[in-house]
């Protein structure tokens, strides 16, 4: 499976709309959830845990906000990625405080191959919210697509910090120490 490929299965899988009752990236209710996530060893549960996590970062109280992510990740998901980055591209402009936009916006990015406009929304998004992990495996897969496996690994490693449930990461991460231990001999 080649790397956009797998992003693009990721994109499909972890980008659902909720209406949770959070407030974003703010919500104190996250620490609760990251320390769960963190510390289960049950495969369901941390995957619940995951999707509430996503829930809240989607979450937004601004309902043109809603309605422009819907559009984008829409958008993004049917491989229409002019019209996905217009939409992120208005998101990032109503609320720039918004980590998940600048998300949303650094993934498409990637999908157009303009990995220094990913990697430039992808730390805005890490500095409002530190602990995206999804912004972390896009991180580390914009390394990889550049050729670059050190910081991918970085990217990848601190992903699985916080959520060590990721096993295609973890099996990424894993190839590339077993490919650099093989160079380092």
């Amino acid at each position: 499976m080649t790397i956009r490929r797998f992003f693009s299965l990721t994109v499909l899988l972890t980008l659902t709309l909720g209406v949770p009752a959070g407030a974003g990236q703010g919500n104190m209710r996250l620490d609760s959830l990251f320390q769960a996530l963190n510390t289960t060893t049950d495969a369901t549960y941390a995957e619940s845990v995951e999707e509430h996590i996503w829930d809240f970062w989607l979450d937004h109280p601004d309902p043109v906000m809603v309605r422009d992510m819907r559009a984008g990740v829409n958008s993004l998901n049917g491989e229409d990625y002019d019209s996905a980055l217009h939409a992120f591209d208005a998101v990032v402009a109503r609320d720039p405080s918004y980590a998940e936009g600048w998300n949303k916006r650094a993934a498409t990015h990637y999908m157009l191959g303009d990995y220094r406009g990913a990697v430039l929304d992808l730390h805005h998004a890490l500095s409002l919210e530190p602990r995206h992990f999804g912004a972390l495996v896009e991180l580390g897969l914009v390394y990889l697509a550049l050729g670059d496996e050190k910081p991918a690994l970085r990217a990848f490693d601190a992903a699985l910090k916080i959520n060590p449930h990721l096993t295609r990461v973890r099996a990424q991460a894993d190839a590339i120490r077993n490919r650099r231990a093989g160079t380092d001999l």
